[in-house]
């Protein structure tokens, strides 16, 4: 064994395992004060790469649902509209079966100018309803690989009258309102089938909407597995190195003050 003042070896070991214990004391207490395990790309860059992938995938997700509550609503809009129509329709079949009794003392004129002014208010509302012509419907969810995978669309139909087949707007006769009325009973059948599309599309975009909302937890609980620090475990290496940078102080101490006992020799 030798004894030197030049080099010191055993503080410079000490001085070594300190800068480690504080370096994993930092990296516990940055853990426990973020919550995140991953707190730079050096703590894990493979598992950086993925955690954020999931969480693109989230903000996706999660706009998908805004976007497809969006498209609901306007569903709905024209869902209304669509009910107002075919009340309105009912209204024109009774008209027209009055109008058709040719037994009846009733006005025909008078039945038939009401029959002309519903008519006008279907496509009023019809235009309301941005329904005058077949548009394409379309609301973007998320992002896949095939683009129509990612998306809920379809075409709804037109229901002014001209589009519910209506030509009979007024009558004057038994037999036009004959025709009238048979011309209604067609446009009820018109108007189910833009009915059907609208629902369908409600539906769809219910069920859209509830797999993205468990797409986003999964997805959630699959990016805290990797992010996510382990409070439990940090908090053990937390009090693991506080009590290691506290020795290695005092051992540094200790190995900084052994060189002064090889003056001695000197005296």
């Amino acid at each position: 064994m030798s004894f030197s003042v030049v080099s010191n070896v055993a503080s410079a070991n000490a001085s070594a395992n300190l800068y480690m214990s504080r370096a994993g004391l930092d990296k516990a207490m940055a853990r426990l004060s973020s919550g995140y395990r991953i707190n730079m790309s050096a703590d894990d860059s493979a598992g950086l790469a993925v955690a954020n992938k999931y969480r693109n995938d989230q903000a996706i997700y999660n706009q998908g649902i805004r976007n497809a509550n969006d498209g609901l609503s306007k569903l709905q809009i024209k869902d209304g509209a669509l009910q107002n129509i075919a009340s309105l329709l009912d209204r024109m079949a009774t008209l027209a079966t009055q109008a058709a009794n040719a037994a009846s003392d009733a006005d025909i004129a008078k039945l038939s100018s009401e029959y002309n002014s519903i008519t006008t208010e279907i496509d009023r509302e019809a235009t309301v309803a941005s329904m005058t012509a077949s548009t394409g419907f379309s609301v973007f969810l998320s992002s896949e690989s095939t683009a129509s995978n990612g998306k809920v669309s379809g075409t709804i139909g037109g229901v002014e009258v001209a589009d519910l087949a209506i030509t009979q707007l007024t009558f004057t006769s038994v037999s036009q309102a004959e025709t009238a009325l048979s011309q209604v009973k067609t446009a009820i059948s018109n108007l189910g089938t833009v009915q059907n599309t609208v629902g369908t599309l409600q539906n769809r975009l219910q069920f859209a909407i509830s797999l993205a909302q468990s797409q986003v937890v999964n997805t959630m609980a699959a990016e805290s597995r990797i992010r996510d620090a382990n409070v439990a475990e940090e908090s053990a290496n937390l009090t693991k190195y506080q009590i290691l940078s506290q020795a290695g102080i005092a051992a540094l101490a200790q190995a900084n003050q052994s060189t002064s006992a090889v003056l001695a020799l000197l005296r």
